[in-house]
């Protein structure tokens, strides 16, 4: 059985999801589980890591328009689960957010009732306690001059991280592990260019009040977004002057991506995943080579979801080594081995949250290689 950041939930490439059980408060990692360090054994190895913003590493949404409060707010309807009852009446089956399901006919109170703005002060009044909790542990340091980049007035006037400080610690973690690795920041949203300046920053200048050495990580920041566009004849990047479309062959698009470095960032096609219905067809791509030992990518999104019907990265598995030709996969062959669907809460309570999450995927995939040989 494949591991997940808490040692719980679905199997590798190829089995059936197992859904987790809640957690109390909605986050808190159990130290007794956690996942060590360094588990996997070829650290020359490089990673690429494609990290989505909203609801991922930012708790706000310039789209939407919404704030930390009601970001956060908004987000514990994607992770609260109940059902309608015979009497049509809407029932809660769990006490506590989690990001599966605890029961198969179990619908997120998002699903069933789409957006609702202050859930946790009416319907969803007993997560409130979950809602302040994260809050608190997002607010700015005490004492800390606030910074036009990195943090953020709320709407109740407080002041709070705008980038999950999860996030830098990942990067600190991978540098001090002598690690290979880029982040590809892919979003749907605007607030690239925003966060690209703000990472620049607190990689150059050291002014992230919790981070003040990271410019000793030496890694180095493309401030030029990018796009990617989708259509029915395939799927065109480019940035500045590069430009690379799969009519040169899907392997170019993957040849582009292993051989990115530092942290840069792309704006995914939100109109072509809202043309195909919000599903895995439409959604951000993502080009998997499981034969290739040098490089492994790994997908970090908090609309990652093992229905496919309702996600957000669309895999294309390519089916020899060299090869030209990719596969569809579904989420659940690759969750917790190149998908990570992003725990919120957990990436707000525990700032080694996604190391770990890397280091699941790490292990799982080194398995999943492993099985292949045999």
């Amino acid at each position: 059985m494949a591991e997940t950041a808490e040692n719980r939930g679905p199997p590798a490439a190829g089995g059936d999801p197992t859904p987790s059980d809640p957690e109390p408060g909605g986050g808190a990692g159990d130290p007794t589980v956690a996942v060590p360090l360094g588990l996997d054994r070829d650290r020359r190895k490089k990673l690429v890591l494609h990290v989505d913003l909203n609801n991922t590493i930012l708790v706000s949404d310039a789209v939407t328009a919404q704030g930390t409060v009601a970001a956060l707010d908004s987000f514990l309807t994607t992770v609260t689960w109940g059902r309608m009852n015979k009497h049509g009446t809407w029932e809660w089956l769990s006490d506590s957010p989690s990001l599966l399901p605890p029961c198969s006919d179990a619908v997120s109170y998002y699903s069933q009732f789409g957006r609702t703005p202050g859930f946790t002060s009416a319907a969803g009044r007993r997560f409130r306690g979950v809602l302040d909790e994260h809050l608190d542990l997002l607010r700015w340091p005490e004492g800390a001059k606030s910074d036009k980049d990195l943090s953020v007035k709320g709407e109740d006037g407080r002041l709070y991280h705008w980038i999950l400080p999860s996030f830098f610690q990942l990067l600190r973690d991978l540098v001090q592990e002598g690690r290979d690795f880029a982040v590809v920041f892919r979003t749907f949203g605007s607030d690239l260019p925003r966060v690209l300046r703000a990472v620049h920053r607190a990689l150059s200048e050291g002014t992230h009040p919790l981070f003040p050495d990271l410019p000793d990580l030496k890694l180095s920041v493309d401030l030029t977004p990018g796009k990617i566009r989708c259509n029915r004849k395939g799927t065109v990047l480019s940035r500045a002057e590069e430009r690379v479309s799969t009519r040169d062959g899907e392997r170019s698009l993957y040849q582009y991506f292993s051989s990115v470095q530092g942290l840069g960032g792309f704006q995914d096609h939100y109109d072509w995943w809202v043309t195909n219905t919000f599903s895995i067809r439409g959604g951000k791509p993502l080009w998997v080579d499981p034969f290739d030992h040098h490089v492994q990518h790994i997908f970090i999104d908090d609309n990652i979801r093992q229905n496919d019907e309702d996600t957000i990265v669309n895999p294309k598995v390519f089916l020899d080594p060299g090869g030209a030709e990719t596969r569809p996969a579904c989420t659940s062959e690759l969750y917790d081995l190149t998908l990570v669907q992003t725990d919120l809460l957990r990436a707000i309570s525990d700032p080694s949250y996604f190391t770990r999450s890397v280091h699941v995927c790490l292990k799982n995939y080194e398995r999943n290689l492993q099985q292949g040989a045999a």
